[in-house]
């Protein structure tokens, strides 16, 4: 398993850190996106701290990409155990988007009965669709969008004339993302960089995961009559079915990682999910344990340097 940390911080994002937090005080209720296919990974760590006591709606976007019955699961886990209002939408509808201002209306109602608009302030990780759902709430083209992370670069507030004010955010990513898994899943459904990890490496930590949660997906989608064992030899056959071959008939596996998580992103593969929550609980237990070897790791190089500098000094 992979032991290296993604790592990033653009200065915009800090810049934008610095905002939200003198913003969020006069804000009465926050909208967060996530990715249905991975609800944890694309949670923003640095928004719990954030936001405070606010209320808060968890939509979990791109429904359409994800399992319905992990993203049921996933939305009774966050409800339960964060205590926040958890959907499902996907912006091809917008009478699904729609219902996130019911919600807004839902969890602030003394605004209403003042006579007040409901201050929201919308959030969300890079490339998770926010500007796509601001766009379909206000009914224009506000919030510039693209496939790329990192679009939105500065905060708006926008009127929605509806009885909502919405404050827009850009895509912050947080610091560091401690757990491994997590960061191959963001870089597999595209919400960081391609170059931010290495792409193979994506395409082998996916592959590996999709052979033992969607097996058959990957053999309708690849014509294979069985999986290979390992991930590098189904990452042959998927390259070989798709024509990725290097001079000599030697599979190109960079080429073959490409039509893998292209698939992943473009629905190819049908609705698929990432993560689960009992795999996310092992996982985290896992970091922890990490950390703490780490620690007394560090703790005894410290040890022995300083016994050293002692015996020297004799």
């Amino acid at each position: 398993m992979v032991n290296n940390k993604i790592q990033w911080f653009p200065g915009h994002m800090h810049k934008a850190r610095k905002e939200i937090e003198e913003v969020v005080p006069k804000i009465d209720v926050i909208i967060e996106v996530l990715d249905a296919r991975i609800p944890f990974s694309s949670e923003n760590p640095l928004i719990g701290t954030l936001r405070g006591e606010k209320p808060v709606i968890k939509v979990l976007n791109k429904r359409d990409l994800a399992d319905p019955t992990m993203t049921e699961m996933w939305m009774a886990h966050l409800e339960k155990e964060q205590g926040v209002s958890a959907m499902a939408i996907t912006t091809s509808h917008p009478h699904e988007v729609n219902q996130i201002m019911d919600r807004c209306r839902s969890l602030a109602p003394h605004r209403e009965t003042m006579g007040k608009n409901i201050r929201s302030m919308i959030m969300g990780i890079p490339n998770v669709g926010k500007s796509t759902i601001i766009n379909s709430l206000a009914g224009r083209v506000i919030a510039k969008t693209g496939n790329q992370p990192a679009v939105t670069r500065q905060q708006q507030r926008i009127n929605l004339q509806n009885g909502v004010v919405l404050s827009d955010t850009p895509g912050i990513l947080w610091p560091k993302v401690e757990n491994p898994h997590s960061g191959f899943r963001l870089a597999a459904t595209g919400a960081v960089k391609d170059t931010a990890m290495d792409y193979d490496e994506v395409a082998f930590y996916t592959v590996e995961y999709l052979a033992s949660a969607y097996p058959e997906r990957l053999k309708e989608r690849y014509q294979l009559d069985a999986l290979p064992e390992t991930d590098i030899e189904l990452m042959e056959a998927i390259g070989a079915k798709r024509g990725c071959l290097r001079a000599g008939g030697r599979v190109d596996l960079h080429k073959a990682s490409e039509v893998l998580l292209h698939d992943l992103r473009a629905g190819a593969l049908g609705g698929l999910t990432l993560e689960k929550p009992d795999m996310i609980e092992t996982e985290l237990v896992q970091v922890e344990e990490d950390n703490a070897r780490r620690e007394q790791e560090k703790a005894a190089k410290k040890e022995a340097r300083r016994k050293r500098y002692l015996k020297n000094k004799r």
